[in-house]
């Protein structure tokens, strides 16, 4: 098992266990204490586990939210599956509004140049990267900008989205389950993200495995108003069969 490997199954655990020990993982990967350690510092350094006395304990259950460049270094072959899977859910021409996100900013770099679209983003740095595309025409909804995900939120946003009719809008979470659906840790950005998908036809929710075991403060849709539901193989089948039953469709990649 690789360095990297080794990492996602730990954040897994301690996502799914709330908390992992140093003694009992380096027993179960067969490695020493200090590689476990390193593993744990790489891992902290990332912002997605906060290291404790004898092991380490997932940041969502200390109530931070990690912030963005912290979350964009992990699950990054997942979120380009994902991301290309979105493709196939573009519209041919039309409008579509692209979520705040990691796993939707790499759908943003994968849009074809063959697409005529109108695209309305919540994010600076995404609306940076497609401006200069001369096949897209690019909104950006303005409002105040959250520093940990630099998404916009607030009244100003809320009233322009309230005024659109959009085809597809591509979501991102950061918890997704049948009891709760799809939640966050800010109950602003949770508005701006029921206000999209409100204004859209169509929802469709691009999700790494790992966004699937915790819930946050602010839920913002039910399963049911998603249509479809992309993630990654590393997706549990009878989590996956659980929220297909619900309503949206689960496409594993």
């Amino acid at each position: 098992m690789y360095a990297e490997e080794r990492q996602q199954e730990i954040l897994r655990e301690a996502r799914s266990a709330g908390r992992v020990n140093v003694v009992s993982l380096a027993e179960q990967f067969g490695v020493t204490t200090e590689t476990i350690r390193r593993d744990l510092t790489v891992l902290e350094r990332a912002g997605v586990l906060r290291r404790v006395h004898g092991g380490a304990i997932p940041v969502e259950r200390l109530g931070f939210e990690p912030a963005l460049a912290a979350r964009d270094e992990v699950m990054t072959a997942e979120k380009e599956r994902i991301a290309k899977a979105a493709l196939s859910e573009l519209p041919q021409d039309g409008a579509i509004v692209i979520d705040a996100g990691t796993t939707t900013g790499r759908l943003v770099q994968a849009i074809p140049a063959d697409r005529e679209l109108t695209v309305i983003v919540n994010s600076p740095p995404l609306a940076t990267a497609l401006a200069a595309r001369a096949n897209v025409t690019v909104f950006m909804l303005g409002g105040r900008v959250r520093g940990r995900t630099l998404a916009t939120v607030e009244d100003w946003a809320l009233q322009q989205l309230s005024q659109l009719h959009i085809d597809v809008a591509f979501m991102a979470t950061n918890g997704c389950s049948v009891a709760k659906g799809l939640t966050t840790p800010d109950p602003a950005e949770a508005a701006i993200k029921r206000a999209m998908i409100a204004c859209s036809q169509r929802a469709v929710l691009l999700a790494d495995h790992t966004k699937f075991s915790d819930n946050y403060l602010t839920r913002f849709a039910a399963l049911s108003e998603i249509d479809v539901i992309i993630t990654d193989t590393r997706l549990d089948l009878q989590i996956a069969g659980d929220v297909a039953a619900a309503g949206p469709e689960v496409v594993r990649v």
